[in-house]
């Protein structure tokens, strides 16, 4: 069998309702994005030089599935009794977050993860801000989170 397959250029992509969106954030993360006309994407993060919490948020009808390549994140949310959890993830380590669930990512310096938006199905941006999970995670710094990594690392 031969595999010879013919590339896609960036105009039939684009025709075809993908897009590539590359973006470097506020808090130094590189985000590379592969985003799709009905609200699904693919998007490669590389974390900064000095870890940081990107910034808390839900969605109504897209659910995200994280992967962590290298490094290591602390993924908070908000439990259902209103508490707020959180939970560190290391590299092969994955979770998934389904809508309405208040979340944020703290990605340790020069992390990478993959995210995968799924769902929804519209082309409405799916992105809605969580000020109260902000007043808690923008609070811990990332001692905070190496403390967490530490008493983890020891079972505790």
């Amino acid at each position: 069998m031969d595999y010879n397959p013919k590339k896609i250029s960036i105009e039939e992509a684009q025709a075809a309702g993908i897009d590539v969106n590359f973006e470097l954030m506020n808090n130094g993360e590189r985000r590379y994005r592969l985003v799709s006309f009905d609200g699904s994407s693919y998007c490669r993060t590389v974390g900064s030089k000095q870890g940081a919490w990107q910034n808390s948020h839900y969605h109504k009808s897209v659910s995200e599935f994280y992967v962590i390549q290298s490094g290591w994140i602390v993924y908070a949310q908000i439990s259902l009794k209103g508490e707020v959890d959180l939970r560190l993830l290391s590299e092969g380590e994955s979770v998934s977050v389904k809508p309405f669930v208040h979340h944020n990512i703290f990605m340790s310096s020069n992390s990478v993860t993959h995210t995968i938006k799924y769902g929804g199905g519209d082309s409405e941006p799916d992105w809605f801000p969580s000020i109260e999970l902000d007043k808690y995670t923008k609070k811990l710094s990332e001692n905070d989170m190496l403390e967490l990594r530490r008493a983890k690392e020891k079972g505790e």
